[in-house]
């Protein structure tokens, strides 16, 4: 902690020129007795850093004194800026603290490097083509419980009902344009949307981090097991060349990621087996490709599709 806390005040300095001590102790969270210790300690090190006196006065390294990140390419600088999540490090409370850290970064790296470093060549924008991204008000307050590993009380709304809660947060997890929350409750690690938390407390007391809990392996793995339940059936299909180009279109990632595809026969038309939903919503999937698709099989599916097609036509047949 001590050595992360001397760069990061060496790296102020250099990026802002000057700083009090009672900016630097606010920075780091420490003390001003920390902070005076912590420039002794620098001092002692070599570092050619000073004080000046006054209202205007406070901590100032040796003009033309830089610290490097050696060994650093200008390609690698660069990848550091790679996020583009500024947006998101804004909905989670913490736009302050990455830019600052953005500074220090750029205050560390060599003059060579530093020209096309901060360039942002790559943004990432999550939400898919019309979909707004959720903007949950506890998301900063979550954010905060996470960081400090509190626990928290939460009345969530589930799709039956709306229920108290006590859970101990492990992460927090973007997914296109929602927010999850990765947390520990009963002795089992689940996942909850934040849009659908109605009421948040944060509790006193310490989440104890399980061992070997990895959120990115985790959360990889549940989301896979999550699309194979969304996708208990099988179905066979024959696809005009029209619906067969618009299948990445109309039809889930990980239905098409996961299909059978024939060649395509002396009519054009392609044989294309795949995962699908339940029953009660596979036929809305397909029914988008209209006449472009038919369904061979099972035949629970095809007659339902049948089903809703002879519905459609009764609504929309014109009176005599």
């Amino acid at each position: 902690m001590r050595a992360s806390r001397l760069l990061s005040i060496l790296t102020t300095l250099q990026a802002r020129g000057q700083a009090s001590a009672r900016a630097l102790a606010e920075d780091c969270g420490v003390s001003l007795r920390t902070i005076y210790r912590d420039v002794e300690a620098l001092s002692g090190a070599g570092i050619p850093i000073y004080s000046e006196r006054g209202n205007q006065g406070g901590y100032r390294l040796l003009d033309g004194y830089r610290t490097r990140l050696n060994g650093m390419s200008a390609q690698e600088a660069e990848s550091l800026f790679l996020g583009g999540l500024s947006g998101q490090a804004a909905e989670l409370g913490l736009d302050g603290v990455c830019a600052s850290a953005r500074d220090k970064l750029l205050a560390a790296l060599p003059a060579e490097v530093r020209t096309g470093a901060g360039r942002l060549r790559f943004y990432l924008d999550a939400p898919g083509w019309f979909e707004a991204s959720e903007r949950p008000d506890c998301l900063p307050r979550l954010a905060r419980a996470v960081w400090d590993e509190r626990p928290v009380r939460v009345v969530y709304r589930s799709w039956s009902a709306e229920k108290e809660r006590v859970l101990e947060p492990l992460g927090i997890v973007l997914k296109g344009a929602a927010w999850y929350l990765v947390a520990r409750t009963g002795g089992s690690v689940r996942t909850y949307r934040v849009s659908r938390i109605r009421e948040l407390e944060l509790l006193d007391g310490q989440v104890e981090h399980a061992a070997g809990f990895d959120l990115q392996a985790w959360w990889l793995e549940s989301a896979r097991r999550f699309e194979q339940e969304q996708h208990p059936e099988q179905a066979m299909l024959r696809l005009s060349p029209w619906g067969f180009k618009m299948m990445e279109a109309f039809l889930p990632p990980y239905a098409v990621a996961h299909a059978a595809i024939a060649e395509p026969g002396p009519d054009g038309w392609r044989s294309v087996t795949l995962p699908v939903g339940p029953l009660c919503h596979a036929p809305f999937d397909l029914l988008r490709f209209g006449a472009e698709l038919e369904v061979i099989g099972p035949g629970s599916l095809r007659a339902e599709m049948a089903r809703i097609a002879a519905q459609l036509a009764k609504t929309y047949t014109l009176p005599a």
